[in-house]
């Protein structure tokens, strides 16, 4: 193992936690609009999105801390490279590399999570869509 075998994962990384901060501003910015749209008018359908985003907040916050592990695992693992300790250095990088694959596992169920959320919203104005063809027919 080189030194360059750890760096190769720095833009990915990189890339990744961009992405996780992302979709951690989107949702703080919908549950801000959920919260000042229905402070006196809680429907199940709003309580429903508001706990879906809480469990998605959670999913986020995990992901970024497997994330930045082992994004601060492949450094270490470029350290020890650095002072020939070759052996730690690969089993520190494997660590790494298992600590992002359980950060993409958690992105991909928080993706799962908000593509149902989705699906039901389409569902309830597929609802009102039929109710309003029938009424204007």
């Amino acid at each position: 193992m080189t030194l360059t075998t750890p760096a190769l994962l720095f833009p990915a990384i990189s890339l990744l936690l961009l992405a996780y901060t992302n979709r951690f501003i989107v949702i703080t910015q919908l549950i801000r609009h959920l919260h000042s749209q229905n402070q006196e008018n809680l429907t199940d359908a709003v309580i429903g999105q508001i706990a879906n985003l809480r469990t998605r907040v959670t999913l986020i916050r995990r992901m970024q801390a497997m994330g930045v592990t082992g994004f601060l695992l492949c450094a270490l693992s470029m350290f020890l490279v650095f002072i020939e300790l070759i052996a730690f250095a690969q089993y520190v990088f494997g660590l790494s590399l298992l600590f992002l694959v359980v950060s993409l596992l958690f992105s991909l169920y928080e993706i799962m999570i908000s593509t149902r959320a989705i699906e039901i919203e389409l569902g309830e104005v597929e609802k009102k869509w039929e109710n309003h063809r029938r009424t204007h027919v």
